[in-house]
């Protein structure tokens, strides 16, 4: 093909009426098996309803996690915080690696501060 057997009205009119792009589509991979399994896991994992179990007072609070830290038993920690659906977030099971007057140290190096905690016990007191 040449420049004289190219004619712009005859590509204007195939890309308006013939053509049909299919978008992002053409560029999307196909999904194996594990990552289908992976993402609906994570979608059970993030539909999964945690049941806000009592507040406790600080002092029951801090005794537990005194006593886990002594000890070095894990916890599992539930937070007073909400996800915009207003559904609790999952439990925190963890060692307490550390704390001050107003926080505690999970996993080396997150604080947690006490005001957030709604709810701590011992991990062998909790059914799995």
């Amino acid at each position: 093909m040449n420049n004289q057997d190219f004619d712009l009205d005859t590509v204007k009119y195939f890309f308006e009426h013939d053509y049909h792009d299919r978008g992002m589509m053409k560029w999307r991979g196909f999904y194996l098996s594990d990552h289908t399994a992976a993402l609906k896991q994570q979608n059970q994992q993030l539909n999964k309803i945690y049941v806000p179990r009592p507040q406790q007072s600080l002092a029951t609070i801090t005794e537990v996690l005194a006593n886990a830290y002594q000890c070095q038993q894990p916890v599992i920690i539930q937070l007073k915080t909400v996800d915009q659906n207003n559904r609790h977030l999952p439990d925190i099971t963890t060692l307490i690696h550390g704390y001050n007057a107003n926080n505690i140290v999970v996993d080396a190096d997150r604080f947690i501060s006490l005001q957030e905690i709604r709810n701590v016990s011992f991990k062998n007191t909790e059914k799995l």
